[in-house]
């Protein structure tokens, strides 16, 4: 295990330093550093040899150039053991240096603000820390470096129990980590300056993209048993509410198919301001309903079609109360995916000791992203053979005044609140997508069909089958109202709709039969607005 004498400190973070190097101090070590953080660690008493002094050469460029010199990277890279490096060394005066302590100067946090110009962009570009952090963690073997001040408790502790000894496996594990933080820093210099065009004005779209994921977990298998699988989590991330952001509090390990089914079940809960809970199978929601009471909606969107939120995956946009646990209770249900759940729900679900729970942080984005600063944390990725497309996520957020009222009849102020509730919930369902809502409800769902009407038939179907299956009296399709992913092609879903019951109608509008269509709903009394925007989700 190598021996820490010759310490190189020169960091941006200086959070947790002054402990750090006074435990360094203790153990004996010399300690090397630059400008600001070399003034720090005087301040507080430590005393501190100036890279200047130690290379011979001065900072020198308004400090662009300090230590990319040969007595700094000769004493990082050379091998230690190597006879022949071990005489080079001595011939060039260059000694040995046994740790590097840098972090970079601040290029993500300077360019994730509006006002960022290029000109600061450019000079929060860090080249020495760099190529500092890289020399050290080739030569791990010899060379402790840290790049991540939540190091510093567990390295000084290694230190303690070994008198002042680093080991290999701990210089291995911060190398690697060294290299991950450096290809992180780069990617995001290349993403933010390929968004520029010619003239350093921001494009949408980087002319090269590079992304890191870290694993989070490996999965007992993908979507089937025989595809082996894993859950990376995007770093940096943008949206903190999110299911790569969960805690997992209880149950068995989550499954491929059960994140994927979270995460399509949240992202639609999050849509609403009003309470709201959401039942999803297979990606696609069964059910989703509002209610100020958190109970209420539970129950109203699992009964939009039973049958299918069996073994779904619930979500919430507000902590999971004691009643509310007991009634999801009473189904079985593959994991519940909220913003919190209270001490009586965790002690009721506990009895459940396979469900999952998900515990995401409060709802709401991450504030402070630039126009281009990093884009990519809210786009939609979707992997093709041999390449990537990319695209702007389907953030769209339609306001009653967005729409236009095609129909003779407007919609009245009942069908209007419910027309902008299905709306929200055929943005996250399958195209071609149906939905059907009554009083703030789904009551019937139609997804990933080839044909719109096909879509609107299954809708109505499962509609009637949960009346059936509920045996209720009343027809949950009277006087609801309908909602479109895409424009009908042909009045037939409109006669369908009329036929089922329903009352009011939104869609994006754009057909070259659109008056064809309008005139089917005059014809049944309905009202129909257009969004002139679509929801495509494949």
């Amino acid at each position: 295990m190598p021996i820490i004498h010759t310490a190189l400190i020169s960091v941006t973070d200086k959070s947790g330093l002054d402990r750090f190097a006074q435990g360094l101090v203790a153990f004996g070590v010399r300690i090397l550093s630059t400008g600001g953080t070399a003034r720090f660690l005087k301040d507080h008493g430590i005393a501190v040899t100036d890279v200047s002094q130690h290379t011979g050469f001065p900072e020198m460029l308004d400090g662009r150039v300090k230590t990319l010199h040969p007595k700094i990277h000769g004493g990082l890279l050379g091998i230690r053991g190597n006879a022949d490096h071990a005489a080079q060394m001595l011939a060039n005066g260059i000694e040995a240096i046994d740790m590097v302590v840098v972090n970079l100067y601040p290029f993500e946090n300077t360019v994730a603000k509006a006002d960022c110009t290029l000109e600061q962009a450019i000079e929060n570009i860090d080249i020495g820390g760099p190529a500092m952090l890289r020399s050290a963690a080739k030569n791990f073997s010899g060379v402790s470096v840290i790049s991540d001040p939540l190091d510093y408790d567990a390295i000084l502790a290694e230190m303690n129990t070994h008198g002042g000894l680093v080991s290999t496996a701990t210089n291995f594990r911060l190398a690697k980590k060294v290299f991950v933080r450096t290809a992180a820093y780069d990617a995001a210099i290349a993403n933010w300056l390929t968004a520029l065009d010619d003239d350093h004005q921001p494009q949408r779209f980087p002319a090269v993209v590079t992304l890191q994921f870290h694993k989070r977990q490996e999965m007992r298998y993908g979507e089937n048993p025989h595809q082996l699988a894993a859950f990376y989590e995007e770093r940096p991330t943008v949206d903190h509410a999110s299911v790569s952001q969960a805690k997992s509090l209880q149950g068995k390990e989550l499954s491929f198919n059960n994140i994927n089914d979270a995460n399509g079940a949240f992202e639609l809960v999050k849509e609403f301001d009003t309470a709201a809970v959401v039942v999803v199978k297979h990606t696609n929601p069964c059910g989703v309903a509002l209610d100020e009471n958190l109970l209420s909606a539970y129950c109203r969107a699992r009964d939009t079609d039973p049958v299918s939120a069996f073994g779904g995956i619930i979500a919430c946009n507000r902590p999971v109360t004691g009643p509310l646990a007991r009634e999801i209770a009473k189904t079985f249900v593959e994991a519940i995916i909220a913003p919190g759940f209270d001490a009586e729900a965790r002690s009721v679900l506990a009895e459940k000791t396979n469900l999952r729970l998900l515990e995401t942080p409060p709802l709401g984005m991450a504030a402070g992203v630039g126009q281009h600063a990093y884009p990519l944390g809210l786009m939609d990725m979707k992997r093709v053979r041999g390449g990537m497309l990319l695209q702007e996520g389907d953030h769209h957020i339609l306001a009653a005044n967005d729409l236009k009222t095609v129909s003779r009849r407007p919609p009245s102020e009942r069908e209007l609140l419910d027309l902008l509730f299905a709306w929200k919930v055929a943005k996250h369902v399958k195209s071609n997508a149906i939905v059907y809502a009554r009083d703030l409800t789904t009551v019937g769902v139609g997804a990933g069909q080839m044909s719109r009407v096909d879509a609107s038939r299954i809708a109505v179907w499962k509609a009637r089958e949960t009346r059936q299956t509920l045996k209720r009296q009343e027809d949950t399709l009277v006087g609801s109202v309908l909602a479109s992913d895409a424009f009908f092609p042909f009045r037939d879903g409109i006669d369908a709709a009329a036929e089922a019951g329903a009352t009011a109608i939104i869609q994006p509008g754009g057909s070259i039969r659109d008056q064809e269509v309008i005139d089917a709903a005059n014809a049944a009394g309905m009202a129909m607005v257009f969004t002139g925007v679509r929801h495509f989700k494949h």
